[in-house]
């Protein structure tokens, strides 16, 4: 999967700082156009998180309640993408609490985010696309293993293409425990897929 570009911090517009003010200012149309901008993000981040698109749909709801309650907040300090990815790990951190809390920690599935894998190219032999096969599914099955706060590090980096500082301040946390979770994880990982060829 190809990583998104990260938006810099640098690029924080006026245009973004305009919208949050006027979504602060109860305007219905700039409230559309940030949900229509950044829908598909915090659905398919909430799904990386969570496993399962059900749960996915009704975090991506309870996050733009989150974000209209809380816009009056937004200063300009991050882009306004990753303000909203801090606020969708934070709530798919308290998601995850609230699961093992309840014994469902066990149900959450990455395997759902791969849903239609893409095609094999024509030249790709059947043993090769097996092979492939078999690696996603091993690759996501060590993600689903992995404590919450080292997986969410991996999606935001791998999947996001988020800068170390950016994930820092998602996470809530410095930049040196974003490393130390990214190296404890890659550890995890390299460890669970050492015979995969």
């Amino acid at each position: 999967m190809k990583p998104v570009r990260a938006i810099d911090w640098s690029e924080t517009t006026t245009s973004e700082s305009e919208l949050a003010e006027r979504c602060a200012a109860g305007d219905a149309q700039a409230c559309r156009e940030l949900v229509h901008g950044h829908q598909r993000m915090v659905y398919h981040l909430a799904l990386q998180l969570l496993g399962h698109p059900e749960d996915a749909r009704d975090l991506s709801q309870d996050v733009f309640l989150t974000v209209f309650r809380s816009i009056h907040r937004f200063r300009g300090d991050s882009a306004l993408q990753t303000w909203i990815y801090r606020i969708v790990v934070n709530q798919a951190r308290n998601q995850q609490r609230w699961w093992r809390r309840r014994k469902r920690a066990d149900q959450v599935s990455l395997e759902a985010v791969f849903v239609d894998p893409p095609a094999p190219a024509a030249t790709t032999s059947p043993e090769r696309a097996l092979d492939r096969k078999e690696l996603r599914r091993r690759l996501w099955g060590a993600l689903e293993r992995l404590p919450f706060e080292q997986r969410s590090a991996v999606v935001l980096r791998e999947l996001h293409g988020m800068r170390y500082a950016e994930i820092a301040f998602s996470l809530g946390v410095s930049t040196a425990a974003v490393k130390s979770r990214l190296a404890r994880a890659r550890q995890t990982l390299r460890a669970e897929l050492r015979h995969v060829r």
